[in-house]
């Protein structure tokens, strides 16, 4: 009785959801109540398809439909990117066109609302590449050695707290992060140091770095854990200690896996706006100085976006970093395939 309860449950339960959702959406005439109305029938109409589908199409049509729907799915992200490069790039190559390059890259100052405009992204991706590598340096050995004591060394009830604990970091929202950065560390990097900066790159890095933790060990522990035991049970066959065979046996069979992990934190690092808007200061200089107030490319698109006249050449400059900005992107992903395919290369001779 219990199990036909279960099923009925399983069976009706989306269609009352769904239905509630058509209902709720009478009582928003706005986007929302349009997209509840005709999200509740469509989810309706698949409910019903794939109920009895079974009944009327053949299994080798089915598996073409899904098939299809798949890679539709996979093309459709890969088009997206294309459209948004193409619209990037579209909107910032005048700032190439128009601007002489060697103002762009070598010149020192970025002031767009001066009686002479200067657009020099020089500060700019100084600065990002400062905040980055110190936050990249705080967070991958934490991150890493993280996710080695979740995997290797934490058992029990001791691993089904720290887990959890460490992927919900993961989930905060960044603007959480950027006013620990204001309100906190505003106050106590400048306690420490004694920089007349309340808001540094210093500070940007630290709280680039708690939020990066939790990402680089959550998806390093991953990969630890799906290393295969025998690899384990080999290495203390021969009389490896418990260091020797996390730090010879797991890790190296990992490293894929925590390459990907880094990456993935450095390509959030460099898109990340809201918490170095906040915590950085946002002074658009050149300096090599931690402790002084920087700005990052992301910050300054979303500064000065919302105020520019579009079409004028303050607004291509904008754009133009981002394209800036998206070739980095891609040059650092060329890298990370590089790396990894070295690291895959090395593992199959050893």
């Amino acid at each position: 009785m219990d199990d036909n309860v279960k099923r009925i449950t399983l069976v009706v339960l989306p269609y009352i959801v769904a239905l509630a959702a058509i209902l709720l959406s009478f009582f928003d005439p706005g986007v929302l109540g349009w997209l509840l109305y005709y999200g509740g029938i469509a989810a309706i109409a698949v409910m019903l398809l794939a109920r009895f589908a079974a009944r009327f199409i053949p299994q080798r049509v089915r598996e073409g439909i899904i098939n299809t729907f798949i890679a539709i799915t996979g093309y459709s992200s890969i088009i997206a990117i294309i459209f948004i490069f193409v619209f990037v790039f579209k909107e910032g190559i005048g700032a190439f066109i128009t601007i002489p390059l060697a103002d762009i890259f070598l010149e020192t100052v970025w002031q767009p609302n001066s009686t002479v405009p200067k657009y020099s992204f020089l500060p700019l991706i100084l600065g990002t590449f400062m905040v980055t590598t110190l936050a990249m340096l705080i967070s991958i050995p934490i991150g890493v050695f993280t996710a080695v004591y979740i995997a290797e060394i934490a058992k029990g009830v001791e691993k089904e707290i720290v887990k959890p604990l460490v992927e919900l970091l993961a989930g905060i929202p960044s603007v959480i992060y950027g006013l620990l950065g204001l309100v906190v560390l505003g106050d106590v990097i400048p306690a420490i140091t004694g920089t007349p900066f309340r808001l540094n790159a210093l500070n940007g890095a630290v709280v680039l770095a708690v939020m990066l933790t939790p990402l680089i060990a959550s998806i390093s522990e991953d990969a630890l854990y799906n290393v295969p035991r025998i690899y384990r049970t080999a290495a203390y066959a021969l009389g490896a200690t418990r260091f020797e065979v996390i730090t010879r046996a797991v890790l190296p069979a990992a490293i894929s896996g925590i390459a990907a992990a880094i990456l993935l934190g450095l390509a959030r690092t460099l898109g990340e706006t809201m918490a170095v808007l906040m915590a950085t200061g946002n002074a658009a200089q050149i300096t090599f100085n931690p402790l002084a107030s920087v700005r990052t490319m992301t910050a300054n698109i979303a500064i000065e976006m919302g105020e520019v006249p579009s079409g004028s050449e303050h607004y291509h400059a904008l754009f133009g970093i981002g394209i800036v900005l998206f070739t980095i992107t891609f040059i650092v992903n060329i890298i990370a395939d590089a790396v990894m395919a070295g690291f895959a290369k090395k593992l199959g001779k050893e």
